[in-house]
């Protein structure tokens, strides 16, 4: 075991997100942490970190160990190089460095500073740190950041380079343990290999939080925070799901015998206050009725205190598995997820996109003679690497359905929309323009871009639908949603306007696995058309589509 964690009570502002969480890490070990978004994953990982000191418990390491996280903020790196960035980071790399640097100018016959500096060799050697800025380099490609980005200043890089650079810092570092925060988030597929053949060779712990279920496929076990507590799950994501389907249906039969005996508890203290003011027995005895009701109530605010509904999500194949008695009780006890209104099945316009030799780019072109036509109930998957014009394409199909002038060159080919045709867009990020907004005043603004209007009732029904609070969400500003939350504001925004072609990019990343598999259910049932880009071969398997791959030129 290279660390345990105990956390009494954790939280943050009026929010509670720990009572009693326990886990540990074995040596070696890959372990996942999931939950529902909002359920403390970030928060936790900081406490694992020593970045976040603050709460009730015990996390206890092993003497010596060695720990890296992929850091969310970067203000101690103004000026640094990227390439400097990681190699700081790296444990002993710049105590060996400096050793090896400066004790040949002054070490002479100093046995000492003889036998540092050959040690410092051996250590320097040992940790690959002779290699080491090669390594990055290929890892830097692998992950496609420009020409140019190791030996520029880090701070220069945009939001998703740096956190390929962080992601690079931990992948070479070689800790005994590293911490990874959503690291498949806009790679590509090539990308996202890349890091799952890291992930199943590297030898030593990794603890990675991530819904990305090809990530999930090569972990050893599954932490889940579900009711502030942790619960273990041994083997990879298919393990995990059989396992989860038997607990979750334990959880809820325990769940209703608990209840049972409360009710009966209820019933009992109604008899003894009944019979207590009829007792007839002599002064020197203590009612029986009072001493039976005192003990029964005392029983049932322990019950109601320690008996929680459980939180309850099964994946649909394993519910369609289960036996008719056991899904009524689940559907009982489910746990509320995001209801995603889809488009009806009344007949849309029979052509909705048509693309003919298409060569767009910028300078030259990024591809060749593209052709595709979409109608109604046609679903298309764009596939290539980061820079082989995937965005590029989508940003030109949109600008072409607004009549507004095309964000690149076209150099050959044309881009047609049906007029009449209305297009919902889920983006990888939100607009700057949007971000102070409150998430009322941006869903507003979503509903007047679509020439629609939301009232204060519609917009409170609209929250709960997608698991906001509408007494307090509504006045949090976007910037300080969650990216869960953010994404399902994408949704909203998407859906505004009842459109007949959606457009999605990158849909899973940020979403738990319920809201991923409920968004996958309502774009099975969407009546139009659907052209997305996904990295995630489940999505992608759920969603069948015909394939449209651009190669970069």
């Amino acid at each position: 075991m290279i660390f345990s964690a105990r956390i009494d009570s954790k939280s943050i502002g009026t929010k509670h997100l720990f009572s009693s969480l326990e886990f540990h890490v074995a040596d070696k070990e890959k372990v996942a942490l999931i939950g529902r978004n909002g359920v403390g994953k970030t928060t936790l990982f900081n406490m694992l970190s020593g970045a976040d000191t603050d709460f009730h418990g015990e996390i206890v390491r092993r003497r010596g160990l060695t720990v890296m996280a992929t850091q969310q903020e970067h203000h101690a790196a103004e000026g640094e190089t990227a390439i400097g960035y990681v190699l700081a980071g790296l444990p002993e790399y710049g105590q060996l460095k400096r050793i090896i640097d400066t004790h040949p100018q002054h070490m002479g016959d100093d046995l000492r500073k003889i036998q540092e500096y050959s040690e410092a060799l051996d250590r320097f050697n040992e940790k690959g740190f002779f290699t080491i800025e090669g390594l990055i380099e290929r890892s830097a490609q692998a992950f496609q950041l420009p020409d140019g980005a190791l030996p520029g200043e880090f701070a220069r890089l945009s939001g998703g380079q740096k956190r390929f650079v962080e992601l690079i810092k931990v992948m070479v570092g070689n800790a005994d343990l590293a911490l990874i925060d959503e690291p498949t988030n806009h790679m590509d597929y090539v990308a996202k290999e890349v890091f799952n053949e890291w992930l199943k060779a590297v030898d030593h712990a990794v603890v990675v939080i991530s819904h990305d279920r090809d990530v999930l496929q090569n972990v050893d076990r599954i932490i889940e925070i579900k009711d502030k507590k942790a619960y273990s799950f041994t083997g990879n994501y298919d393990a995990y799901l059989k396992q989860n389907s038997t607990t979750t249906v334990t959880a809820m039969n325990q769940y209703e015998v608990a209840q049972r005996s409360i009710e009966n508890i209820k019933k009992q203290i109604q008899y003894a206050r009944s019979r207590k003011a009829s007792w007839s027995g002599t002064a020197d005895k203590k009612n029986p009725f009072v001493v039976m009701e005192n003990r029964l109530t005392k029983e049932l605010r322990r019950l109601q205190t320690e008996v929680q509904k459980p939180s309850v999500w099964i994946d649909r194949e394993s519910v369609s598995a289960m036996h008719a008695k056991a899904v009524e009780k689940y559907d009982k006890y489910k746990d509320r997820n995001i209801r995603i209104g889809t488009a009806s099945d009344e007949l849309r316009r029979a052509e909705i996109l048509s693309v003919d030799g298409l060569s767009l780019g910028y300078a030259d072109p990024l591809f060749h003679s593209l052709s595709l036509r979409m109608s109604s109930g046609d679903r298309i998957q764009l596939k290539g690497r980061n820079g082989a014009g995937k965005t590029t394409l989508i940003q030109t199909i949109l600008a072409a359905a607004d009549g507004r002038d095309l964000p690149a060159v076209c150099f050959a080919g044309t881009v047609e929309v049906n007029p009449r045709t209305t297009i919902g867009v889920y983006d990888q990020e939100i607009a700057q323009d949007l971000l102070p907004l409150t998430l009322g005043e941006a869903i507003g603004r979503a509903y007047d871009a679509v020439g629609r209007r939301i009232n204060d009732q519609q917009l409170r029904q609209l929250l709960a639908s997608y698991l906001f609070d509408p007494a307090t969400d509504a006045q949090t500003p976007l910037d300080r949603l969650s990216g869960g939350q953010k994404a399902r504001f994408q949704l909203i925004a998407m859906l505004a306007g009842d459109p007949d072609l959606l457009v999605l990019d990158e849909p899973t990343n940020h979403l738990d696995l319920p809201s991923i598999e409920e968004l996958e259910d309502a774009l099975e049932r969407y009546a139009g058309a659907i052209l997305y880009v996904s990295h995630d071969s489940y999505f992608a398997r759920n969603l069948p589509a015909d394939v449209v791959e651009l190669t970069a030129v």
